[in-house]
């Protein structure tokens, strides 16, 4: 739970200090596609893992 606590200050922080509310939108929005797009190629490399493909 700490460590969840520790991203969550440390995400809080990253847009304290930002200029306009459109910049701090689009920031926020890109840090979740990315973390989206990070847990969608996890996701495919466990499942090629699990069926066994070849690399």
């Amino acid at each position: 739970m700490e460590t969840i606590l520790l991203f969550k200050e440390i995400y809080h922080n990253g847009f304290k200090q930002l200029g306009s509310w459109l910049v701090k939108s689009y920031f926020k929005a890109f840090s979740w596609f990315s973390f989206a797009m990070f847990i969608v190629v996890l996701y495919a490399f466990g499942y090629r893992l699990i069926t066994g493909f070849s690399f």
